[in-house]
């Protein structure tokens, strides 16, 4: 595998895992980003590079750094997180309707944050 493939597949896995960790499903990611469901499967699947612009917005959506997604930094998220278990735990509970609310008011806690 060349380096460029190599560093595809890392992305590819990071942003399947950290889907994965957040509870959410690709339809669910997808439709926060504006995308087709399988725009995401292929992205995980390392078959189409998703933009800049993606990349940052998925880092919002997961709550993790865009240079963790682009393969920098621990090899994984800490799956042994208590507190990351419990929220994969409870948002998998949530209607569609109730965590597409909740994407959102995250986003905007996130937003004023950077303002301060």
């Amino acid at each position: 595998m060349t380096e460029a493939k190599d560093k595809k597949a890392i992305i590819a896995s990071r942003i399947r895992e950290a889907r994965k960790m957040a509870g959410l499903s690709q339809a669910q990611v997808a439709q926060t980003l504006g995308l087709h469901r399988p725009s995401i499967s292929e992205i995980e699947a390392g078959k189409r590079n998703a933009s800049a612009e993606e990349i940052t917005k998925l880092a919002e959506i997961f709550d993790v750094s865009v240079s963790w997604l682009l393969g920098e930094g621990a090899n994984k998220v800490d799956v042994h997180d208590n507190k990351l278990q419990l929220a994969a735990r409870e948002l998998q509970k949530l209607k569609p309707e109730d965590l597409d609310r909740l994407l959102t008011l995250l986003a905007s806690m996130r937003t004023g944050r950077d303002n301060l």
